[in-house]
């Protein structure tokens, strides 16, 4: 066996880790904010629930979880752990309110979407929406580290990256949705679509705009194609547009405005050309 690692080494670690902040580890979390989406949604639960009772006992018990998860940080919340869970407790049912809608404006807005069995089973837009949700009611609530974890947790599941603090409608469509990054202060409306690769994010990056609003606002009944690209917290997106894919913006534009990104493609279809010439030009 090779020795130990050197004791100054350990004696550093062992100092961290006595300092150190603890929590339960991430996939602990997770498993009850699942646990919450099992009981909201029946698609999502691997058991079916006998009585009322046994399904408010199945939510009670995750209360409790998430209350002895408050309690590991107390000294980090402006409020009691008894009183957080209680006040999510309340909460809780207008989240899943606005999560129905949401449903809809997917089965609604997707030619391909048979049920809402399928949207919420089989999504991976919903999905990251949900746990959105539950991740900005708890950030509501003054809670830190915990709603980042959360969705985290779903970009890590769905390439799907939403901000916890960012301020999302109802009747939100994500569509695909790899690739997608929503920024901490971005605000979007009601009914607005967004398909895969798109990113709402800052100009800057500097620490020195902590606080500030550095990502777009996305006003209602918006588009946004996949691969675009809206940066800046000064930037408004009015109502009613259109955003075409691959376009690049930093500026507003008005309500009812329809912004494409033109490219010029030329494809050489000589015949005479062998076809691994043809190939190459295809794929330049």
């Amino acid at each position: 066996m090779n020795p130990s690692l050197k004791s100054d080494f350990i004696k550093k670690l062992y100092q961290q880790h006595r300092q150190a902040q603890w929590m339960p580890l991430s996939s602990s979390i997770c498993q009850i904010v699942s646990g919450l989406l099992e009981g909201l949604f029946p698609a999502m639960a691997e058991r079916k629930f006998k009585s009322e009772r046994e399904l408010s006992l199945f939510f009670d018990s995750l209360f409790i979880d998430l209350e002895s998860v408050l309690d590991s940080m107390q000294e980090y919340l402006s409020d009691s752990s008894e009183d957080i869970v209680h006040h999510f407790q309340q909460l809780l049912p207008d989240t899943y309110e606005i999560l129905q809608t949401d449903i809809q404006a997917i089965l609604s807005g997707d030619p391909a979407a048979k049920s809402e069995f399928e949207v919420i089973r089989a999504y991976p837009g919903f999905y990251a929406i949900a746990m959105y949700r539950i991740a900005h009611l708890l950030d509501n609530l003054d809670v830190p580290m915990l709603p980042r974890i959360i969705t985290e947790f779903a970009h890590s599941r769905t390439g799907i990256d939403i901000h916890p603090s960012a301020k999302i409608g109802s009747h939100f469509f994500i569509d695909h949705g790899t690739g997608i990054v929503i920024g901490e202060t971005c605000v979007i409306g009601q009914n607005v679509k967004i398909y895969q690769g798109v990113t709402l994010g800052a100009l800057s990056v500097s620490k020195e705009m902590a606080g500030q609003k550095r990502h777009p606002t996305i006003e209602d009944n918006v588009v946004i194609y996949s691969g675009a690209t809206i940066l800046g917290g000064k930037t408004v997106i009015g109502h009613d547009s259109v955003i075409g894919g691959n376009v690049w913006l930093t500026k507003s534009v008005p309500p009812y405005t329809t912004v494409y990104h033109q490219e010029q493609i030329r494809i050489n279809n000589d015949k005479r050309l062998d076809t691994q010439t043809q190939q190459m030009m295809y794929f330049f």
